[in-house]
């Protein structure tokens, strides 16, 4: 099976910076058998991306083979972007620690928006992705450019 996180999700942190992972997800992952996730904050937006962490070794493997492990800026290519991350393990009730380090470098206020990203999921302070996201006009046109090129 593969893991199909869709649609988005408000959240808040509790006192001690705990989110709940949703419990649509929450499935998706018992279905995957991930009984840890992985975080990494992504390369371009300010969000925090969730992998299963079978999803994140595939992830990991597949840049491995891209890089060169002999060429110096390979391997601080693949060091920052393992470093970066790291592993949560979800509690009883479904809740993973959010340090606040990572919470200040997406600018995370209160209010969280956790939204699907097939085979993992993004955290986003609410109002950042919502300030962020291209109106409906510009998000279809652009996806009809994408996917007039593929042909199903």
């Amino acid at each position: 099976m593969v893991a199909t996180f869709i649609g988005n999700i408000e959240a808040r942190l509790d006192e001690k910076g705990r989110m709940f992972i949703p419990a649509v997800y929450r499935k998706i992952l018992a279905a995957e058998q991930s009984t840890r996730v992985v975080m990494r904050r992504d390369t371009e937006n300010e969000c925090l991306v969730i992998y299963p962490e079978q999803v994140w070794n595939k992830r990991v493997e597949q840049l491995g083979e891209e890089l060169d492990e002999w060429n110096p800026d390979d391997q601080m290519l693949m060091m920052q972007f393992v470093a970066d991350a790291e592993y949560l393990e979800p509690d009883s009730q479904g809740r993973i620690l959010l340090q606040k380090r990572n919470l200040q470098q997406i600018g995370a206020t209160g209010d969280l928006l956790i939204v699907g990203m097939m085979n993992r999921f993004a955290i986003w302070d609410k109002q950042t992705f919502l300030n962020k996201k291209i109106g409906q006009r510009e998000f279809a046109e652009q996806l009809r450019k994408r996917m007039s090129k593929k042909s199903f």
